[in-house]
């Protein structure tokens, strides 16, 4: 194969429409760019598994695979889980060339698709100035990962909204509800929750919960198969392309 293959990661779920929507996305970015070979792995609960895919890979003589943990922030997955798992899989296919791309966010592509999310869900330009904006993500105990969430928040606060909570699903508080609750208490007329994550699952169900309990007046999907999201994808992919014989670092 003379050009490098695109491994997408995902971190995987019980719940079906996780894959769902991993897979309706990876298709998404083989239609952005024919030609380009678009393989899906993920870490747990769903096959295949990242070393199945790459020794598969390898036996089909691949020459170089791009891994891409589809993850938001660089939290545990990214920093332990995915490297260690791509670097046993170098130990045992010396053959094939293994780089690593960088997590998608922070990405303006990101913000963007939060903003087509909310647009879907009803919220329109003039009502940013009376409408408090929800971030609600997956949340970790990763001091970088919250950083990350925090700065997207007040970067959002920018844009016209009267008032961003940042929200986490797990491992931190506030959670959504107390969020949108804490927003009603300051006198902000309307709340929408924008789910900070890419495909649905246990976590950002807890999310939707959340919104509900608390009387929010906009829910927005998850990030989900959105263009935006696709096109990072592949900058993502063109950013950490290595030449075949060049340095790999994990």
């Amino acid at each position: 194969m003379t050009h490098p293959a695109l491994l997408v990661i995902a971190h995987g779920s019980r719940d079906p429409r996780h894959a769902a929507t991993v897979h309706a996305l990876t298709e998404r970015v083989r239609a952005e760019r024919p030609g380009l070979r678009v393989e899906t792995a993920f870490l747990e609960f769903n096959a295949p598994s990242v070393p199945r895919v790459l020794e598969r890979l390898a036996a089909e003589r691949a020459d170089e695979v791009v891994a891409l943990p589809l993850l938001l922030t660089r939290a545990f997955h990214a920093k332990t889980d995915i490297p260690s798992v791509l670097r046993e899989a170098r130990a045992r296919l010396p053959g094939l060339h293994i780089g690593q791309a960088d997590v998608l966010g922070p990405s303006p592509l990101l913000n963007a698709t939060l903003g087509r999310r909310l647009r879907e869900a009803g919220v329109r330009p003039g009502d940013l100035p009376r409408t408090g904006l929800v971030l609600a993500s997956a949340g970790s105990t990763d001091p970088e990962a919250i950083a990350v969430i925090a700065e997207i928040a007040r970067e959002l606060r920018h844009t016209g909204w009267c008032a961003v909570r940042p929200a986490f699903a797990s491992a931190l508080l506030p959670r959504t509800e107390d969020a949108v609750r804490a927003l009603r208490a300051e006198g902000v007329d309307r709340v929408a929750v924008a789910p900070y994550v890419i495909a649905p699952g246990r976590l950002p169900d807890r999310i939707a919960a959340g919104a509900e309990a608390a009387g929010a007046d906009v829910l927005a999907d998850v990030l989900g198969p959105a263009p935006e999201v696709a096109r990072l994808l592949l900058n993502r992919f063109d950013e950490a392309r290595v030449p075949v014989g060049a340095s790999l670092s994990a």
